[in-house]
């Protein structure tokens, strides 16, 4: 019996289909299958709803077929009619697969091509430009290192004293440094007059050179190459489109003096003489959607229609002091619904979905043979139920009837412990697959570990996945937290309002009055200016904003430093030797803690894992770097000393609750103390819901605690 059945599709017959039953995790092997039945020697494109859905699905089709080519195309990462440019990580991942589509239509073989509904609707420069951005080198050929950077400025590399990021060059003498698309390292090239003599590999955070490279292709940085051709057909197109451009139209001013302006990909069609699209790209290639990824493009067509009219609105307005945004007509940049179904035509049109889909509407129907696996959420919900104890018996159940089982965790990390839980429930000796070859290989009624991202487990005739969401809930996306870096000074900036009090790192206290430009060394520069006593100024380089910090009491009490003055530093130094004897304080506290004993706790690995287990994000490193901390304070048989740091939403709630559980569970009492009666009550409730099930009893002293409840619990403390 085949894990993954046959759907039956007809091999090279254009027209419109239905494969139904794609359960929610069958995606990619659903994909796998139709690719192999319809195109077995060509490329298949396959439109996800979102971009969110991409990286868990492309790790599923290195689960399902390891060596099958896999290529993303992701849309821009700004709104419709924006005002700023594509990321540079999206622009490279965009030009990297365009060229990596170009090379595949001119020789086909079997392959995926992700993107999303977004990325589909979005009109494209033609191939051959794309392909005449392309630079191929290796050591000994003759380049000309000007007409090379000259090449990179026009594809949309900037220019730095030294590489940090994508996107970026800089030179050195006879030395090319540069971050390219396609490339997870820097690339340094070493030039002896016109002679490449060598492309070295480097990491940007050391400067150091890590290998050598044979060879080495280079694609551009922005879908628009500002030669003077495409210039030309710039100004011509937007003034037949706008007429004559207004004095402040920085975007024509721009682009004519051959420089980049932030958001000038929102007006594409202006550069080329014509735009294609992904169908285009991939003549030949059938095209599967996925579930509700009509209606997502639905949805974003009526987003570029509003994006459209608001900005065609405040054009027409004529607003005062409004930075003029004339936009272009949406079918120039984007694929109407009309266009979609015309460039569909003629080619394999394959629908995903998880229902079971009637014949209608002229499309055939084919069944992929997956349904939803077992969700246990009811047991979850069940303070009375071990969840685990109902998963390992529904195992037990599949394995009875001859069907390979597979457990999928999220990560390895998580792999590891529902492995070690599941055998704590004495369902061990499962084997870590990594492919659904390795899979097939398992007897039948044998289980396994596998790590496999999927948002909800699946079942076939031979084959049950169990995913971790399944066991432990859904599983939350963290939103990754930027820190403040010195190169963002122009949003920071903009946070700061004339009047503000500051204070200087080596100046002290003044007072921001706003941006200004000055001349410096010839060239215009932007400063912040800052007032002092005596009518003082200095005007700071914005770059060198990371010097300021906003003054934290009442600024209506700061009395502002002279510039140049002493008394500021006078107070650093009294605050230096406060610090001083603050720090001999603290040695000696921390001598005297180190003196004393404690209870050494130490928590029992399988109900420990198991409470671990119901956190529903995958813990960051520093999170998980402060919990083995906190644990081993609480098993050193020392009083603890630690204080855990950080911002909202970073997770200290979970190193406190695996330190009570921790405590608890050693027979002890935990006290945790809040400034406010809203916080007692949210952590009353996390608390309650994370130790439900367990016999450890929650309760909260507050004002808004009824006295009679607040008299039993403060009786219940020891």
């Amino acid at each position: 019996m085949s894990l993954i059945p046959s759907i039956g599709l007809p091999k090279g017959r254009a027209g419109q289909f239905i494969v139904d039953g794609v359960a929610d995790g069958y995606e990619a092997f659903a994909l796998v299958q139709t690719a192999q039945e319809i195109a077995p020697d060509k490329p298949v494109l396959f439109v996800a709803r979102d971009g969110q859905r991409l990286p868990a699905i492309i790790e599923a089709l290195a689960f399902a077929a390891p060596g099958l080519p896999v290529l993303e195309l992701p849309a821009w990462d700004c709104l419709p009619y924006d005002r700023v440019s594509p990321g540079a990580d999206a622009a490279a991942r965009r030009l990297d697969a365009l060229s990596a589509m170009i090379a595949l239509a001119k020789k086909p073989h079997r392959a995926v091509i992700l993107t999303t509904a977004n990325a589909l609707l979005q009109r494209i420069p033609p191939a051959e430009l794309i392909e005449a951005q392309t630079f191929h080198a290796r050591p000994g050929n003759q380049i000309d290192m000007n007409a090379l950077i000259a090449r990179l400025e026009i594809s949309g590399f900037e220019r730095v004293p030294t590489v940090r990021g994508l996107g970026e060059f800089a030179v050195r003498g006879g030395i090319l440094d540069l971050f390219a698309p396609g490339w997870s390292e820097a690339l340094r090239l070493d030039f002896f007059g016109d002679t490449l003599e060598s492309i070295r590999v480097f990491d940007v955070a050391t400067q150091r050179t890590t290998g050598q490279r044979k060879s080495m292709s280079l694609q551009g940085m922005s879908e628009v190459a500002l030669t003077p051709e495409t210039i030309s057909r710039f100004r011509r197109s937007y003034i037949e489109a706008f007429g004559a451009p207004s004095r402040d139209d920085a975007l024509y001013a721009a682009v004519s003096e051959g420089r980049r302006f932030a958001g000038m990909e929102h007006w594409l069609p202006f550069f080329y003489e014509r735009l294609e699209t992904v169908f285009d790209y991939m003549p030949d290639a059938p095209v599967v959607f996925d579930h509700l990824a009509h209606e997502a493009l639905a949805e974003r067509h009526t987003l570029i229609l509003d994006h459209y009219e608001a900005r065609r609105k405040q054009a027409d307005s004529a607003l005062k002091d409004a930075v003029p945004y004339k936009p272009v007509a949406p079918d120039l940049l984007y694929l109407s619904p009309e266009n979609l179904r015309s460039s569909l035509g003629q080619r394999e049109d394959i629908d995903f979905t998880v229902f079971d889909a009637p014949d209608v509407g002229g499309k055939k129907v084919f069944h992929a043979g997956s349904r939803h696996g077992r969700s246990f959420a009811e047991e979850r919900a069940d303070p009375n139920i071990n969840v685990f104890d109902v998963v390992v018996k529904h195992i037990a159940d599949e394995r009875a009837a001859r069907r390979r089982v597979i457990v999928a965790g999220w990560t390895e990390g998580s792999l590891d412990r529902l492995g070690q839980i599941l055998a704590e429930h004495h369902l061990g000796n499962l084997k870590t697959v990594a492919t659904l070859a390795e899979v097939e290989k398992l007897e039948p009624g044998q289980a396994g570990l596998a790590v496999l991202p999927l948002e909800s487990g699946f079942e076939t005739d031979g084959l049950v996945v169990v995913a971790e969401q399944d066991i432990l809930g859904d599983r939350l996306i963290r939103r990754s937290k930027r820190k403040k870096k010195a190169s963002d000074f122009i949003a920071e900036a903009s946070s700061l309002s004339a009047g503000d009090i500051v204070v200087h790192a080596d100046h002290g206290i003044g007072r921001f009055i706003g941006l200004r430009t000055i001349e410096a060394v010839g060239a215009p520069h932007d400063c912040l200016e800052i007032h002092y006593a005596a009518d003082d100024r200095l005007f700071l380089p914005v770059e060198n904003i990371e010097l300021l910090s906003r003054y934290g009491s009442d600024s209506a009490e700061a009395t502002l430093d002279k510039l140049g003055g002493g008394a500021w530093q006078a107070r650093k130094a009294r605050l230096k030797r406060r610090l001083l004897d603050m720090a001999g304080q603290l040695i000696r506290i921390a001598a005297e803690r180190q003196m004393r004993s404690a209870p050494t706790m130490i928590p029992a690995e399988g109900l420990y894992g198991e409470f671990a287990a119901r956190f529903p994000y995958e813990e960051t490193d520093d999170q998980q770097t402060a919990i083995d901390s906190v644990m081993d304070d609480l098993g050193a048989g020392k009083p603890m000393d630690r204080l855990v740091c950080g911002d909202v939403g970073f997770g200290k709630t979970e190193v406190a609750l695996r330190a009570a559980f921790i405590a608890a569970m050693e027979g002890f009492q935990v006290a945790v103390v809040v400034p406010t009666t809203l916080l007692s009550r949210q952590h009353f409730k996390t608390f309650s819901q994370r130790f439900s099930g367990l016999p450890i009893r929650i309760a909260q002293a507050s004002r808004l605690v009824g006295s009679k409840e607040l008299t039993e619990t403060k009786k219940g403390i020891a």
